[in-house]
């Protein structure tokens, strides 16, 4: 009998044992996890920047000046915009930026800036014209981090990431990162429905007559092209282009997009009336649409909602349900 208790006592210590041992791992875990946060969260970080800056950020930002619109969409979607203290004259979005203090356009005001006392500023490395006020900026002890011109939807990524990081918000600037592919992917499902024989091209005017500007590869407008199955009628140029009108209606694109609708009264209107492209596919069938210019060339977490937009104007029937 005393042996058989023994057993069980020695049984039961072991159990005991492995459930401590497991419960101990779990905390472990948890704390790991938690360290893991911490590092991605804590201060003082040095960050390397789009133009292989280092850049020194003592403590979680809580006052924040973006000089260019994508930066400043990217830090609302991080749930920071009331630390936004600055913002560019051409911010108009969200609806807030409207109340927050302007900082200038292309050209930005460093003593305003410097007056402000942000604790970190959001630059661009497209904004060329204003190195010499970021350096003023840099030179009165400001921390200015540059954010990578993206020009694909992986360059947004990195872009948001690093705003994230920098702002002591990565995790959350993962998950927008995370349901932007996740909303892509879908698309692309979506997309794979079109037979070859049903694809479509488009020619993208981005500037109306008489000075026509396209968009060819290395762009945004020609990469949310292919993901829809779309053909670019201007695909084989790089960059932005601008094109005469005859070789345009030579193209003889089965749709035209436009993106110029926020400063043009009609321009659909605009497309159909020129003298000579009656005949085009796109104007003969009524397949000319504006779409919102900011969505589809403006490289923040709106991209997504602008290759939605696209889709549905070229491809109604797939994606318009």
């Amino acid at each position: 009998m005393r042996k058989i208790y023994s057993f069980i006592l020695v049984v039961g210590l072991t159990i005991s044992m492995l459930i401590g041992c497991n419960d101990t791992s779990k905390e472990g875990t948890k704390e790991k996890q938690s360290t893991n946060q911490a590092e991605n969260q804590s201060f003082p970080l040095t960050l390397q920047d789009a133009v292989g800056e280092k850049v020194a950020i003592e403590q979680k930002p809580e006052k924040i000046i973006s000089l260019i619109p994508s930066n400043t969409e990217a830090v609302f979607a991080l749930g920071l915009g009331e630390k936004l203290i600055g913002v560019s004259e051409n911010d108009n979005y969200p609806e807030e930026t409207k109340d927050i203090q302007k900082v200038g356009g292309m050209e930005i005001d460093t003593e305003m800036i410097v007056s402000l006392q942000p604790d970190i500023v959001l630059a661009h490395e497209s904004a060329h014209n204003s190195k010499e006020g970021i350096q003023q900026l840099k030179d009165a002890g400001i921390p200015v981090l540059t954010v990578n011109d993206a020009q694909s939807f992986k360059d947004v990524y990195t872009s948001l990431e690093m705003i994230g990081k920098a702002t002591g918000e990565l995790d959350k600037a993962k998950e927008i990162v995370a349901t932007m592919q996740n909303k892509l992917e879908k698309i692309k499902v979506k997309a794979k429905a079109i037979k070859d024989e049903e694809r479509k091209s488009v020619l993208v005017e981005v500037s109306p007559s008489p000075e026509i500007y396209t968009t060819g590869k290395n762009t945004f407008m020609d990469e949310m092209l292919g993901i829809i199955s779309a053909d670019n009628v201007s695909g084989e140029l790089d960059g932005w282009v601008k094109l005469d009108e005859e070789s345009l209606i030579a193209a003889n694109p089965d749709v035209i997009i436009t993106t110029y609708g926020y400063y043009t009264g009609n321009p659909v209107k605009e497309v159909t009336g020129r003298s000579g492209w009656e005949d085009i596919k796109a104007v003969k069938n009524g397949e000319v649409f504006d779409v919102h210019s900011d969505l589809v060339t403006r490289s923040g977490p709106r991209l997504i909602e602008g290759v939605e937009e696209l889709a549905k104007s070229v491809y109604p029937n797939v994606f318009d349900n």
